[in-house]
C-alpha cells in the first residue's frame, strides 16, 4: 500500500509511520508534506498512492482550503486534536477521522474501512452519520472573549471586537480595532479552530484576519495579494497565490 502523509509536525508524522509500518510492514511512504501550499503543488500533479493521512490544521492553514485547489480523488483520513472538524471531513473524500494522539487500534480500524470501502455503499458507516447528525443538532459555538492580562488585572476582550491576530517574535497578540494591541496565551493554530470561520481567516502563517478589518486588498508579484487592515499592521500582510483565490472569494461572501 502507497501513502502520503500531510502533517506539519515532525514527531507526529514519524509517530503515525511507526504505527502504519507496525500494522502494515510492507506500506511504502511515497511523500510526507507539511504545508497547504505544498500539499497543493504535490497533488496538482499525478500521484501514485492509495490513500491519503492528513492533519487539519497545517503551518499555513487548515487542509480544507487545498481542496479549493485541487481535486483530490484518493481516499483521505483525517487527523487533528479537534473533534470540531468532523462533518466538514466527510463532505471531503474521507474514509474515517481520527483525533489526536492517534491509538493503534483505531488507527488499524480506519485502515480495514480502508480495505473494505468497495463493500458497502458509502465511505461513511451508519454510526459516523448518527455522529453527524448529532453535532448538526448541537450547533457550533464559537469563542465569544479572551481573558487577557493588562497591566496588573485581567480584562475580557470580545472577539467581535478583535481586528487581527498575529504571531509578533514567537508571542500571539490580538489587536483590536481601537488599535490596543493584547497578549493571547494561546497558539495562533488554536485561536483558529476557536473562532468563527465565516468571520476570521487565516491569511498566512502569521495572520488571522477578521473581515471587517479588511481596508483593501492590492495585487502582488506572481499571483500573490496585500493585504492592508483598518487598524494597520506593523508589518506587510503578504497572502500566497495558492491562498489568493479562495481568500477573495471568503472576503466576497
Amino acid at each position: 500500500m502507497k501513502v502520503v502523509i500531510v502533517e506539519d509536525e515532525v514527531t507526529a508524522s514519524e509517530n503515525l509511520t511507526f504505527l502504519l509500518k507496525n500494522l502494515e510492514p510492507n506500506i511504502e511512504i511515497v511523500s510526507v508534506l507539511d504545508s497547504v501550499e505544498g500539499a497543493i503543488n504535490y497533488f496538482s500533479q499525478s500521484v501514485d498512492a492509495e490513500l491519503v493521512f492528513m492533519d487539519i490544521h497545517l503551518a499555513d492553514g487548515i487542509s480544507f482550503e487545498i481542496f479549493d485547489q485541487v481535486k483530490i480523488t484518493i481516499p483521505i483520513i483525517f487527523t487533528t486534536a479537534y473533534d470540531q472538524y468532523a462533518l466538514k471531513a466527510f463532505k471531503v473524500n474521507s474514509i474515517d477521522y481520527l483525533l489526536k494522539p492517534i491509538m493503534e487500534d483505531e488507527l488499524e480500524t480506519a485502515l480495514q474501512k480502508f480495505k473494505d470501502r468497495g463493500k458497502v455503499q458509502s465511505t461513511m458507516p451508519l454510526q459516523m452519520t448518527a455522529f453527524m447528525e448529532m453535532m448538526q443538532s448541537q450547533g457550533t459555538h464559537y469563542k465569544a472573549t479572551y481573558l487577557v492580562h493588562h497591566k496588573d488585572e485581567m480584562v475580557p476582550v470580545k472577539t467581535e471586537d478583535i481586528a487581527f491576530f498575529y504571531i509578533d517574535t514567537g508571542v500571539v497578540k490580538a489587536i483590536t480595532f481601537a488599535n490596543k494591541p493584547y497578549v493571547i496565551e494561546e497558539k495562533l493554530e488554536d485561536i483558529e479552530s476557536e473562532l468563527n470561520p465565516s468571520l476570521f481567516k487565516r491569511v498566512n502563517r502569521q495572520y488571522i484576519v477578521q473581515k471587517e478589518a479588511i481596508a483593501n486588498l492590492k495585487y502582488y508579484f506572481n499571483g500573490k495579494l496585500i493585504l492592508q487592515t483598518n487598524p494597520p499592521a506593523k508589518e506587510r500582510i503578504v497572502i500566497s497565490k495558492a491562498k489568493a483565490t479562495e481568500f477573495k472569494s471568503w472576503v466576497n461572501q
